[in-house]
């Protein structure tokens, strides 16, 4: 009798021993494609018949226009996988190895020739009262690393686009996108199976571009055409 209370108690044991081990295994599945951890395949603009928005200005005169250069700083800061990291630098530029996500930007604006912090502190210095988050005084060291401040520059500066996720065609590389005033990406070249576009950020996730435009409520949406901007406005990164 003995021995079979024991055999009972094993069998219990074993089952609830696999049990355990099938939720562990679900919450590994689970986060893994949280996070995009797992392979994915992705598609382009092409092959759902959009036609890729080429920017007319060519700001550092390398051959290659805007947008295509600001997607390629953004993907090389992603491929890099700065630590996430906001603290405060004196000089205001982080060094390459530590980020946040409006670091994201500024990196990708630099690689197309514009220093984002300059233009930024120089309109904040202008209309200060336009930027809340500086308090009516302003820091240059880290006015231009602050979401709200850069949603506030891309409403005066940028083409403002639409919000819906579902109009596919009208998000395109190179795009910058807002949630609340907490978190900006740039939008990618890549989409997933429904044509909806990646995103490239930092948010300090496994994966910097991923398939996440939809994760969070968008509060904004802008494409930074300098053929619309006076000359004075631009700012070239030295």
């Amino acid at each position: 009798m003995i021995k079979g209370n024991t055999i009972l108690r094993v069998k219990r044991n074993l089952k609830l021993l696999g049990i355990i081990l099938l939720l562990c295994v679900a919450g590994i599945v689970y986060m893994a494609i949280k996070w995009n951890v797992l392979p994915q395949k992705y598609y382009s603009a092409k092959d759902f018949g959009i036609q890729t928005v080429i920017s007319s200005a060519d700001y550092n005169g390398n051959g290659i226009d805007d947008y295509t250069d600001i997607v390629a700083g953004a993907r090389r800061d992603a491929k890099n996988r700065p630590r996430y990291d906001g603290s405060y630098q004196e000089g205001g530029y982080p060094p390459d190895n530590i980020g946040v996500c409006t670091d994201v930007v500024w990196r990708a604006f630099k690689n197309a020739g514009y220093s984002l912090k300059d233009m930024v502190d120089k309109d904040i210095e202008e209309n200060i009262e336009a930027y809340p988050r500086t308090d009516g005084i302003g820091d240059p060291n880290i006015d231009f690393r602050r979401v709200p401040n850069l949603k506030v520059f891309f409403e005066r500066h940028a083409v403002s686009l639409t919000l819906d996720t579902s109009k596919i065609e009208e998000w395109q590389p190179g795009d910058i996108v807002t949630y609340g005033e907490k978190h900006i990406a740039i939008v990618s070249d890549r989409r997933n199976k429904h044509g909806v576009p990646y995103i490239i950020h930092n948010a300090g996730q496994p994966r910097r571009e991923e398939d996440a435009l939809e994760r969070e409520d968008i509060s904004g949406h802008f494409r930074f055409d300098a053929s619309k901007l006076d000359e004075a406005a631009l700012m070239p990164f030295k």
